[in-house]
């Protein structure tokens, strides 16, 4: 009888979280998995289910160690406070790895089969979560005369998720760091004041 292997969880789900990140959900594949993970394909089954059930697992990894810049955000003083905040700091995780940039909640959802509906709908209740936390912050904002009263809320919190995506792209497009602070300036250069 075959003695089971051990491994770390944890090392898994990080391994294959830098997989997803770099190729994506539709471009990853088990042997990729498996070869990051260090681990044969029927423990990796074992462990996490499908390759659906384990992109799931890694997000929420992803989550907890690479966005707890949004929190961080929100508790700030002043709306042009959180949308600097959260510019600078996507821009720093999208570009920190070489050889994985860009954000997994966009570059996993880039390209996508009938197939993979489920995690399609997954990735866009992702991104929605943080923009409509973004959005209650800024009617908060507005309401406490730190916007003025003629800004939108809702049309704020998606133009500022809209340059976030987009400079995710440009990160994972190979943008520079630099190229992508310019258009962080240019996107607060648009920030209403009061």
């Amino acid at each position: 009888m075959g003695r089971h292997r051990e491994y770390d969880e944890q090392k898994v789900l990080d391994a294959a979280l830098c997989v997803f990140w770099r190729k994506g959900y539709e471009g990853t594949s088990y042997a990729d998995l498996t070869e990051a993970a260090g681990v044969e394909r029927p423990a990796l089954y074992s462990a996490f289910g499908n390759k659906e059930a384990l992109f799931r697992r890694v997000l929420e990894r992803y989550s907890e160690r690479f966005m707890t810049h949004i929190p961080e955000a929100l508790q700030l003083p002043t709306a042009r406070e959180v949308a600097t905040h959260l510019l600078y700091r996507s821009i720093e995780i999208n570009t920190r790895f070489p050889d994985h940039q860009g954000c997994l909640g966009i570059n996993g959802a880039m390209a996508g089969a009938d197939e993979s509906e489920a995690v399609r709908q997954t990735l866009i209740e992702f991104r929605a979560a943080s923009e409509a936390q973004l959005r209650e912050r800024l009617e908060r904002a507005k309401a406490e005369g730190d916007l003025p009263q003629s800004a939108k809320p809702a049309a704020l919190a998606a133009f500022l998720m809209a340059v976030l995506h987009g400079m995710a792209v440009q990160a994972k497009a190979g943008f520079s760091r630099e190229m992508l602070e310019e258009v962080a300036e240019q996107a607060l250069a648009a920030w209403p004041g009061t």
